[in-house]
């Protein structure tokens, strides 16, 4: 199974930005422990601080199964939230931190509706859950 991993804002700091909140561990550390632990899948990653970037990326349709954490768009981006209501493939949202012990605006999202199932709360560990959640 193709699948994308999607993050938004901010998260290419995974690593360095708020560790007391968001960890030591950089993504592309941590995309290796799951290319390691799910060796039959093709895991894509795919980050970017732009919204339209993120929507182009969506849109090329070349993964059979989503892993999004939108990062400050969950909050706000009706054009995200659109273009994942487009996507009939399996997706879920990550978000790396409990988005609901964290300032009222971070504890709403608009784009959470277009998925399958949300993770928030469990770490870097959120993106491996949603990796096994997916049906081959």
């Amino acid at each position: 199974m193709k699948i994308l991993i999607v993050n938004g804002p901010n998260l290419n700091l995974l690593g360095t930005r708020e560790p007391e909140i968001y960890g030591t561990l950089s993504m592309e550390d941590y995309l290796e422990n799951l290319k390691s632990e799910f060796p039959s899948h093709e895991l894509e990653y795919y980050q970017s601080n732009i919204e339209g970037e993120i929507i182009n990326r969506l849109q090329k349709d070349d993964f059979e199964a989503l892993v999004i954490n939108p990062g400050a768009y969950t909050h706000y981006s009706y054009a995200i939230a659109d273009c994942l209501k487009n996507i009939q493939k399996q997706k879920v949202e990550v978000h790396i931190s409990n988005i609901y012990k964290r300032e009222e605006f971070r504890q709403k999202s608009v784009t959470a509706a277009y998925t399958d199932a949300v993770l928030s709360g469990f770490g870097m560990d959120g993106y491996r859950l949603a990796i096994l959640s997916f049906k081959s």
